[in-house]
């Protein structure tokens, strides 16, 4: 599996206040703006940040997530979860943070949702709205207990 970075999402209160102090603490400005949701893309901590308001839960974390390369690395991630015995959520061409994106999650003893995912393009949505979305309010994050998913789409590009 071919890893870029790991990837963090928060849930946060005020959009404005939190990209003010990200961009002081890393010293770079977003790379992507949307209402009521920012992105760091960051090179040195080498790390995906992104925040999006949401109510106030007693949690601060949305989900985890690593970066992958390409839609075969998630169908991997995939079938290592699998064997592993581990339940898991797969989505294939998604929206989710205004991209286009293929993904597998799974979901720790304690309830913390990690994902498994590749970036394919922007899209002009924050999320394609499945009727599974958590209620915790979490951008983009599925019910993943009780749910087996089948296999990821990924299709090398150079065959059928």
């Amino acid at each position: 599996m071919n890893v870029i970075k790991p990837h963090v999402s928060l849930n946060i209160s005020n959009i404005e206040a939190s990209v003010a102090f990200y961009e002081k603490a890393f010293g770079v400005k977003p790379t992507k703006r949307r209402p009521g949701y920012a992105k760091f893309d960051l090179v040195s901590p080498s790390l995906n940040l992104t925040m999006q308001e949401a109510p106030r839960t007693g949690t601060n974390a949305s989900h985890f997530g690593v970066q992958v390369a390409s839609s075969e690395d998630v169908a991997a991630a995939w079938t290592r979860f699998k064997e592993a015995g581990l339940v898991t959520k797969t989505e294939d061409n998604t929206s989710c943070c205004y991209a286009l994106q293929d993904k597998v999650w799974v979901e720790d003893p304690d309830g913390n949702a990690w994902e498994v995912f590749v970036v394919k393009g922007d899209t002009e949505e924050m999320g394609s709205g499945l009727p599974e979305i958590s209620t915790s309010g979490a951008c983009c994050v599925p019910e993943i207990k009780g749910s087996e998913s089948s296999a990821p789409i990924a299709k090398k590009s150079c065959c059928p």
